[in-house]
């Protein structure tokens, strides 16, 4: 029995879902900001497929301290970032499942408090986020910015650009589960879900920064940016019946596809840019 955890008797109400590949140098930065947390009653699954650092030592000597940080190996190959989030949704024992990449850490100790309380008080809520603040390998800050607070706002400009920053967000596991979870698409997986999320329930974006968010070469937005405008075009489509603004929509990626055919260094220049101005306007 000495060798029992507080945390062994508690269910969390809160399951942490972080998919990783080969990010031994930057998660435990991710984790310490898990540990900082005033919410204690959550537990962290870091699901991996085939890292070949030592990512996996550093989350098992972890889980010898703290029994609620788990280590999950896929059997997949390769599998896609929308197939370890869906299996790390189907495992979590949380009602509420939250988001943290593996590169970021979150900056408010008060995140999973302020969301848990949120939907606790608000069933009609499946989906809550907040501010980021972008910082570069040095963690040095490059600029930050908030989405849109309310649903009716947030609505407004959900065709326009991803109306929450994926490493802020919390929602309700049985409506994931409901929706059986991410598509298994290349890129805007999380928007596409996200916009699913939003045929079920209300949104809601606190004026808070939670989470810095690691803007990097590996980040691969601007690198094979024309491949994602055209799942942009595909997801503005789908839903162009269920939220306003298709067509400023359409107009608005025609642009950045136009954009993705400029040389690779001024498209690297200007992605932080880019990044800013769509999070601060849309």
């Amino acid at each position: 029995m000495n060798n029992l955890k507080e945390t062994d008797f508690i269910k969390p109400l809160v399951s942490i879902v972080m998919p990783t590949y080969n990010r031994a140098k930057f998660i435990g930065k991710a984790i310490e900001s898990i540990l900082e947390q005033s919410y204690k009653n959550w537990e962290l699954l870091v699901i991996d497929a085939i890292s070949t650092d030592n990512t996996e030592e550093i989350i098992r000597k972890l889980n010898t301290k703290y029994s609620n940080i788990k280590y999950v190996k896929m059997s997949a190959d390769d599998p896609k970032i929308s197939e370890k989030l869906n299996f790390g949704i189907n495992i979590a024992s949380g009602k509420y499942i939250s988001r943290l990449d593996d590169d970021d850490y979150w900056c408010d100790k008060d995140v999973l408090k302020l969301q848990i309380n949120f939907l606790e008080e608000n069933p009609d809520y499946v989906l809550v986020g907040g501010g980021v603040i972008l910082v570069d390998a040095g963690y040095n800050e490059l600029f930050k910015y908030l989405k849109k607070e309310k649903h009716e706002d947030i609505r407004k400009n959900a065709l326009l650009s991803n109306p929450f920053n994926h490493c802020t967000v919390m929602f309700r596991k049985d409506t994931a589960l409901l929706l059986n979870g991410f598509n298994k698409i290349t890129f805007c997986e999380d928007w596409d879900f996200f916009l699913r999320l939003g045929l079920k329930g209300k949104f809601y974006n606190f004026q808070r920064y939670f989470t810095c968010y690691l803007l990097s070469g590996q980040n691969m937005s601007y690198t094979r940016h024309r491949e994602q405008s055209k799942f942009v075009f595909n997801i503005i489509k789908r839903y162009k019946n269920h939220y306003p603004n298709y067509y400023k929509g359409l107009i608005l990626n025609s642009l950045q596809y136009f954009y993705s055919f400029t040389p690779a260094f001024i498209k690297k220049r200007f992605h932080s840019y880019l990044k800013f101005f769509k999070g601060n306007y849309f």
